[in-house]
């Protein structure tokens, strides 16, 4: 079942998801679900990061913001990613998703409406992700950091938010094909991590409650 109405999506992300909270789970989905052959790194070689799924009221529908990553960068380069990054010592994962994404792109913290917190994913890279989903002021104005994002876009949820538009892509990685997931849509082409956890996030709202 996909997308519907924002406050169908709202109420499931009232029941469906993880209060906001300062613990951060251990990973629920990863890279590899896909992919069960690789190997899977060690706990204590994982790092922990958080990103906010950000969400902008546009009539009908949400748009989720989304950033491209310089070709620069030494780690994701060229990438779609959500905003965020690395939770430093001290820091809870909802307070490292909101600091970077005012960082990124000017998302100002006491502005975003949280709605919840999604599953915590392992990337391939070895990071495990703890995704936060919140609606941002309709008129926020991005201000991207020109040493982290090269460019700021809108993808509707209602895209995002149907399985007939996830698709399963495989690409050679390492001597060895990789599945993997991707949502192309008006040119830019979404996939890898940022995918995954778009597809976990509607596993979570729009499958069993148990995914």
């Amino acid at each position: 079942m996909p997308f519907t109405t924002k406050a169908d999506f709202e109420a499931r992300c009232a029941e469906r998801l993880a209060s906001i909270n300062a613990v951060f789970d251990m990973p629920v989905r990863t890279d590899y679900d896909l992919n069960p052959g690789w190997p899977v790194p060690a706990a204590a070689n994982v790092r922990q990061a958080a990103v906010l799924v950000a969400l902008i009221d546009r009539g009908d529908d949400y748009n989720v913001l989304l950033t491209l990553r310089p070709d620069t960068m030494s780690n994701h380069a060229g990438q779609i990613a959500f905003p965020g990054g690395r939770i430093e010592p001290g820091e809870t994962a909802l307070t490292a998703a909101l600091r970077e994404a005012n960082e990124e792109v000017g998302v100002i913290p006491q502005t975003v409406r949280l709605l919840g917190q999604g599953d915590t994913y392992l990337s391939g890279s070895g990071y495990a992700i703890a995704p936060f989903v919140g609606v941002l002021p309709p008129d926020f104005v991005p201000q991207p950091h020109a040493g982290e994002v090269a460019d700021v876009f809108e993808t509707p949820l209602s895209f995002l938010m149907d399985a007939a538009n996830h698709e399963r892509h495989e690409r050679e990685f390492r001597g060895a094909l990789r599945a993997y997931y991707a949502m192309p849509h008006n040119g830019r082409y979404i996939w890898g991590v940022t995918a995954g956890m778009l597809k976990s996030l509607y596993d979570r709202l729009y499958g069993s409650i148990d995914t």
